[in-house]
């Protein structure tokens, strides 16, 4: 997995790969799929009476006609993506609608002015296309009346209309941007222009408060060439968190290693704290659930247990969080195994492969067994991953340990 460039997203990705820095959502595809053949939208000119479309928890295309209008324009639109689905054109689902999407749209931006104006409760205003009306969200009841009043004055039909009190959306903290003092594993770190995770924080043998990130994840990968850390930005927290301390080598001796190849067992660095009173030792930032593409932070999981003999069989249920796909969960498919980095002569060997997402900037994180609650069993370090994004690779803390030293984890 390699850097997540702050600049350039980076393409082409190998079956197991330190070079997939792009922040897409990477599900993986085989040939064409159905998704790409559905239209992000509908020219509402080739549609007479067209009042809008979506998905229903089926999956299939339901369109807003108004009454009267031809079905078959809307058949012709949604052809091509039910036929990839194996299914008649016929399949398109019909809803009788009052206004055209055209109408709504005019209507939208009206709305827009005239409920942020009437009131600074105003949540959103949306064109939605569920209900064939303009949808408003308010934070209470007071605002609503003012909503109410404010865009009926501006010419829009009552039954166009629905009013809903909701939550105000506001500025989050995410393993991307925030500000983590002290700081856990699994958030956003940032070097020489490039971004990685924190993988686990650690007391060195010689006392140094320290985390472990991945060599990749320091100016050249193999060797210290004193790297310096911000968290989460250079631009937002100039001083820097941290120096490389201690990144072995890659060599072509060391035993196992394929000929022509560098090899280490790990793809780990350790730096330094700049601040020792900076570190949350034994912490790992936890968002709200396993696969749910969350990124929010609502806690934190406590290390309380490390796996010092890569002794998790074949199937087990292994996790991460990482900046860009958060808290993932997969299975253990592959133990122990010699595996090379794509557009490299390295082999990293001995490596565990785990069947779950993985993102650009993922790299570095640490990757952990849940014993009970937010008690974790540490397991090592990600450091690579399928181009698909469905598969992650990572480095046994035991292999971690065997070329950094001895470390305290918690």
């Amino acid at each position: 997995m390699r850097r997540l460039h702050l600049f350039t997203l980076i393409a082409g990705c190998g079956l197991v790969t330190a070079a997939c820095a792009d922040d897409r959502d990477l599900a993986g595809t085989t040939g064409e799929s159905a998704y790409e053949l559905l239209p992000a939208s509908v020219d509402a000119e080739l549609i007479s009476g067209f009042g809008g479309y979506f998905l229903d928890e089926e999956g299939m295309p339901t369109v807003y006609l108004t009454p009267g209008s031809s079905r078959a324009p809307a058949e012709n639109a949604f052809e091509a993506y039910l036929g990839q689905l194996g299914l008649p054109s016929s399949e398109v689902r019909v809803l009788e609608g009052l206004y055209e999407w055209n109408a709504l749209q005019g209507w939208q931006d009206k709305a827009t002015h005239a409920a942020f104006t009437a009131s600074s409760a105003a949540v959103f205003v949306d064109n939605d296309e569920t209900s064939n009306a303009i949808r408003i969200g308010v934070e209470n009841a007071d605002a609503e009346e003012k909503v109410r009043a404010a865009v009926k004055k501006a010419g829009i039909p009552g039954d166009a209309l629905i009013v809903d009190q909701v939550e105000p959306i506001v500025r989050v903290a995410t393993l991307r941007d925030v500000v983590d003092r002290p700081v856990r594993a699994g958030i956003q770190i940032n070097f020489t222009g490039f971004l990685c995770t924190i993988g686990f924080n650690v007391i060195a043998a010689n006392g140094q408060r320290s985390f472990i990130t991945n060599s990749h994840c320091t100016a050249t990968q193999g060797g210290v060439q004193n790297t310096q850390y911000f968290q989460p930005l250079q631009s937002v927290s100039p001083t820097s968190i941290g120096t490389e301390v201690a990144d072995p080598n890659y060599l072509t001796g060391i035993a196992g290693c394929p000929a022509g190849r560098r090899c280490r067992r790990s793809d780990s660095a350790r730096v330094a704290y700049a601040n020792p009173n900076n570190q949350s030792l034994g912490q790992i930032a936890r968002t709200s659930g396993p696969n749910n593409r969350s990124l929010e932070i609502v806690g934190s999981f406590t290390i309380t247990s490390d796996n010092l003999n890569n002794g998790l069989p074949v199937g087990t249920q292994v996790n991460k969080v990482g900046r860009t796909t958060g808290w993932t969960r997969g299975t253990l498919t592959n133990k122990c195994a010699n595996t090379g980095v794509s557009g490299s002569t390295i082999t990293q060997l001995c490596q565990n492969f785990v069947s779950a997402g993985v993102g650009g900037g993922d790299s570095g994180s640490d990757v952990f067994q849940v014993v009970s609650g937010t008690s974790v069993r540490l397991e090592g370090i990600l450091w690579g991953g399928s181009g698909a994004g469905n598969q992650f690779v990572y480095s046994p803390l035991q292999n971690v340990i065997q070329e950094l030293g001895q470390m305290t984890t918690h």
